[in-house]
């Protein structure tokens, strides 16, 4: 059966005394049984809040075993899973828990010195939400026998999460997914990257993103191996990890790779165990794929293009050359269909089995991406090579992406209008060595660059955050009343 639940169930089955997860620098390892009898005592104490089949149960909190515990936990419960920003600060937050309508929050009282619950209350103090932000209740007695009849009840068709991307339109849309589409991007992962019961996987991709929940966790789950999370990345953590553990599968952003490379010493690590890299989310300069597989010892290097509401839609094979991997996303996996939507270069259409169910409470947005007959519209535009392969050209709408986070401008615009001094705002994405690329600002107004920048760390998760503000006396307008971002790019050029 393809639920969430199921995929757990299936591990512990197959091996009970594997383990599932290590954490806390190796000093937590925990079983696929030990893993299993967390969840089931963490979904009853669900049950004993509360929480009815459907409800929605948010995570706001940084990757760890608690993370999964209480995913896995919410599912059984028969609940639906909504995933938060760690970089969120208080007003973003409350916005997705109230559009969600989630009934629980699990949380955190304090990461990267910030505390989330006063976060949260400063920002909506007339939010009320079951908020559980310690160690993760227990439940007993006949609770967790309706536990485990919940979640031998969940159906593949039945919701399992709603993962909010950035508002092109300046509104965050919930992707609402249900269980058999989650847990093929899974299963499918599996397949595409050959991971097995004897890897051991590092998760630097946070679990509120598809790549570390779904790509991460549940294809982890559904491989059987074991899973290391890391909660804040430090390039000699990770290779520390990597050394100690003997750690087989890293994936990541371009970013990712590039610390590892650039660490003093990392040269002199003993990383042979490495096998598997997966990377995306940004445009890849071949010479940095070259390095990843010259430098480095995987035997695997992929990349891929995936989207909250398609999941992973295309990847390139083991074997392709290197300007492939950086210039390309591969091939459609199986099950998708894939079509430009145009002669030569065009929005890219998908079609298949992840596709998501529907945009939360927006017909009208579901209906403009997704057609009757399951095709997507992604705002991506790409072009399709003979070989089969698809290049991603351009980003409707402006998106950039920053560090593997998608950054949309008129989210950004909309938030920085609410700065003292700022009367009108445009923003671009720029090329970032580091980054990939990062945000201007084009500001309309008496504020000062540094004051709108100290504005937006408070305000704003730290990849919105514009890296250069400019101060102009008007933005370019066309005929039609928008601004011209081409021309904002020109004056930078």
């Amino acid at each position: 059966m393809n639920t969430i639940p199921r995929l757990l169930a299936d591990a512990v089955a197959r091996d009970a005394d594997a383990i599932a997860v290590v954490d806390r620098d190796g000093d937590e390892r925990v079983t696929y049984g030990e893993l299993a009898e967390r969840v089931r005592s963490f979904g009853a104490a669900l049950v004993e809040r509360g929480v009815e089949p459907g409800d929605r149960v948010a995570i706001w909190a940084p990757n760890s075993v608690r993370w999964i515990v209480a995913m896995f936990g919410a599912s059984s419960a028969g609940a639906t899973i909504v995933p938060v920003n760690t970089r969120f600060k208080g007003d973003e937050a409350a916005a997705i828990l109230r559009r969600s309508g989630a009934r629980v929050l699990v949380t955190v009282s304090e990461f990267l010195g910030a505390d989330y619950v006063a976060m949260l209350r400063a920002a909506d103090p007339d939010l009320e939400i079951d908020t559980i932000a310690g160690d993760l209740p227990a439940g007993s007695g006949a609770s967790l026998g309706e536990l485990d009849a919940r979640a031998m009840a969940v159906a593949p068709s039945d919701p399992s999460d709603i993962v909010f991307t950035s508002g092109t339109t300046g509104v965050a849309k919930g992707v609402v997914q249900t269980h058999t589409g989650t847990t093929c991007v899974a299963r499918d992962w599996v397949a595409m990257t050959g991971i097995t019961a004897d890897d051991r996987y590092l998760m630097v991709n946070p679990y509120f993103h598809m790549f570390g929940f779904k790509a991460g966790i549940l294809a982890s789950v559904a491989a059987g191996l074991t899973m290391y999370p890391v909660a804040v990345f430090d390039a000699g953590a990770v290779l520390d990890t990597v050394e100690r553990e003997r750690i087989t599968v890293l994936p990541g952003a371009p970013t990712l790779y590039r610390s590892l490379l650039d660490t003093p010493g990392a040269g002199e690590r003993d990383l042979s165990s490495l096998r598997i890299a997966v990377t995306g989310a940004a445009d890849i300069p071949v010479p940095l794929i070259e390095r990843v597989m010259h430098e480095l010892p995987f035997e695997t290097v992929l990349a891929g293009y995936g989207l909250s509401e398609g999941g992973t839609a295309t990847a390139t094979e083991p074997g392709d050359p290197p300007d492939a991997i950086a210039t390309t996303v591969g091939k459609a996996r199986p099950g998708f269909e894939l079509r430009i939507d145009g002669a030569d270069t065009g929005e890219i259409l998908l079609r298949g089995p992840s596709i998501m169910s529907h945009y939360l409470d927006d017909p009208e947005a579901t209906a403009a991406a997704l057609s009757e007959d399951g095709w997507l519209r992604t705002g991506d535009i790409g072009t399709i090579g003979d070989d089969g392969r698809l290049r991603i050209v351009g980003r409707s709408k402006d998106m950039f992406i920053v560090g593997g986070f998608n950054a949309y401008p008129a989210e950004i615009e909309n938030a920085l209008l609410r700065c003292p001094g700022v009367d009108q705002v445009a923003v671009i994405g720029i090329p970032d060595d580091r980054m990939g690329e990062v945000g201007m600002a084009f500001v309309v107004g008496d504020a000062r660059p540094d004051d709108v920048m100290a504005w937006a760390r408070e305000h704003m998760a730290n990849y919105k955050v514009p890296r250069r503000v400019e101060v102009l006396d008007s933005l370019p307008i066309n005929a039609a009343g928008k601004v011209e971002k081409l021309v904002l790019r020109e004056m930078i050029s």
